[in-house]
């Protein structure tokens, strides 16, 4: 059995993610507690601070590496790995191309430039359902006018997102519905992600990055930006252009499962990776674990690739 690993992205986080893992699994509780250590606030999520930008990339981040390290613990080695948006730096870190420590102070700086260059100019996304990457590239063009919007996240041969100014993007969902395509749904943000507008992010991304120390990965991770392997000499390019480009997160699948891929495991909360990978991949076995009894599931079905230690 060959075993590709996805690892959760932004907008997946819930109050009280990993509370059950944290107290049953060690290996769990050690990896969020090494990186609790290194923050000024606690990892335990709560309602009070969920829609805190700041935070809950790194929240999200701990978690998926706290799977990962369990898994590893567990002898389960996959073949190559990726991640939805925020999810790739969970992917580098695991094939320690970045430091644990230097990782989660990427995630943490990456976030607040994010949320800064949002305030200077907020932005908004809407997913598209049912429409071709032609005709999103249209309602984008004509919305112009308006203001500027982009197509930003193509998940799936007909489910992307766009990204932009608020006006802009309303206009290009006016166009979308009048062309036929009834799913148009705004997502609740302020950012467009993954569009020219994150670019004040992006040159304070590639600053920061100038003091990253970069290492070729153990595993193949597929850049969601490139749908390359990353390396460790365009590591850094790669990462800054990720905030203004769009992601390309159904072309990374196809190609985890070219290389002969027969299982893909979401790690991190919610199940948008999953979702995706099942739909793209529909003779793929695709399970993920977001909780204690994911977790069993997981470990009952995948049987003797999961061994305890």
């Amino acid at each position: 059995m060959s075993i590709a690993i996805i690892f959760s992205g932004q907008g997946q986080a819930t109050a009280g993610m990993g509370a059950d893992l944290y107290a049953r699994e060690p290996v769990y509780r050690a990896t969020i507690d090494q990186i609790d250590q290194q923050l000024t606030w606690s990892l335990t999520t709560d309602e009070d601070w969920l829609e805190d930008a700041t935070r809950t990339p790194v929240a999200i981040t701990a978690m998926n590496l706290a799977l990962f390290k369990l898994l590893a613990a567990n002898q389960l080695r996959p073949e190559v790995m990726s991640g939805l948006s925020l999810g790739v730096y969970s992917a580098l870190m695991a094939a320690d191309t970045i430091s644990l420590s230097d990782g989660i102070k990427v995630v943490a700086e990456r976030a607040r430039y994010m949320q800064r260059a949002s305030l200077q100019r907020p932005g908004a996304m809407t997913a598209v359902l049912g429409a071709t990457p032609a005709l999103v590239q249209e309602a984008c063009l004509a919305a112009q006018p308006v203001g500027a919007v982009y197509p930003a996240n193509y998940n799936a041969a007909t489910q992307i997102v766009i990204g932009g100014d608020l006006a802009a993007v309303e206009a290009a969902g006016e166009f979308l519905h009048t062309h036929g395509i009834k799913h148009v749904v705004p997502l609740d943000v302020a950012v467009a992600s993954h569009t020219p507008l994150m670019q004040p992010a992006a040159d304070a991304l590639a600053k920061r990055l100038n003091f990253l120390h970069a290492r070729e990965p153990k595993l193949p991770v597929i850049s969601d930006t490139t749908v390359q392997p990353f390396e460790a000499a365009t590591l850094k390019s790669t990462l800054t252009e990720q905030l203004t480009h769009p992601t390309y997160f159904g072309d990374c699948l196809a190609a985890m499962a070219k290389r002969g891929v027969t299982t893909m495991i979401q790690l991190g909360p919610g199940s948008a990776p999953a979702k995706l990978a099942r739909r793209a991949l529909p003779k793929m076995r695709v399970v993920r674990i977001a909780s204690l009894e994911d977790w069993q599931a997981v470990r009952v079905e995948l049987g003797g690739a999961i061994h305890d230690q």
